[in-house]
């Protein structure tokens, strides 16, 4: 059985479209599960591990007025974070988080677990709010996971 960054790749190979990654929260671990498959540069363009707002700011584009705002881990931020991505990469699609893997980090508002990931393509900017329920490394799992399952998807859906 194909596991599912192999999917990916056939999906992405399939329809002739490329893949660009930017990471927080994960610290490149979604590009090292991409990049695991044989043949992924033929779609794989790469990733930015923006882990410092810093890095998002200056290296992504993403407005220091947003992160100000909402905080860097927010679905505006994400969401800046993969439409900056895919220009910055040159990448027809690009997927991006942002969270709060744990120990520590949490606020009231933001508990440890809460992540949010982004998807650009050219249709639009999309993303989705999850609340992870285990340690670091776990949650860092259940979010590439959950990136990986919903780039699935919207390839899937895509005509």
């Amino acid at each position: 059985m194909a596991s599912l960054e192999q999917e990916i790749g056939n999906l992405l190979r399939q329809k002739g479209l490329t893949l660009g990654v930017v990471e927080s929260a994960t610290g490149g671990l979604l590009s090292h599960l991409i990049t695991n498959i044989r043949g992924s540069s033929d779609y794989y363009k790469g990733s930015v591990t923006a882990y410092s707002n810093e890095v998002k700011i200056k290296v992504i584009g993403v407005n220091e007025d947003t992160i100000n705002q909402y905080g860097a881990v927010s679905y505006q931020v994400v969401e800046e974070m993969a439409r900056g991505g895919r220009k910055a990469l040159a990448a027809d699609i690009c997927l991006a988080d942002t969270g709060i893997a744990g120990p520590t980090g949490a606020t009231t508002e933001k508990p440890i677990g809460l992540f949010y990931i982004g998807l650009a393509y050219q249709a639009g900017t999309y993303s989705r709010k999850h609340n992870f329920q285990g340690n670091r490394e776990q949650n860092k799992r259940y979010a590439t996971n959950a990136a990986l399952g919903w780039l699935k998807e919207y390839l899937t859906g895509l005509k």
